[in-house]
């Protein structure tokens, strides 16, 4: 058993795929990781996501320390997010298992 911030995890893959569930976190990175990129430009590469979603999902990023928030000081303020190293190191892993899900689907779901 694993404990981290009073949160219990059966092992370190219980705990690092926690920071990654649901459905945008991912699609988020790999987006991430072509360039930084400004809040509405990341919405629009995501159909479907609201901007509430978008938001909640940035700052858990932001928490964990894969993404960082740039403000810029222009009036009006420009923000943009991009990955920081430990987001790159991920962004590798997220990418492996992109490659695992093609090769997959073309070998049992033809």
């Amino acid at each position: 058993m694993l404990t981290v911030d009073n949160k219990n995890y059966i092992c370190s893959l219980d705990y690092a795929m926690s920071i990654i569930k649901g459905k945008w976190k991912s699609v988020i990175i790999c987006h991430l990781n072509k360039s930084p990129t400004r809040f509405l430009e990341l919405q629009r590469k995501l159909p479907g996501v609201s901007q509430k979603v978008l938001t909640e999902n940035l700052k858990e990023l932001e928490n964990y320390k894969i993404i960082k928030k740039i403000v810029f000081p222009e009036v009006p303020p420009r923000v943009e997010y991009e990955l920081t190293d430990t987001g790159f190191k991920l962004f590798e892993i997220i990418f492996q298992l992109e490659i695992w899900g093609k090769d997959y689907i073309k070998e049992f779901k033809r």
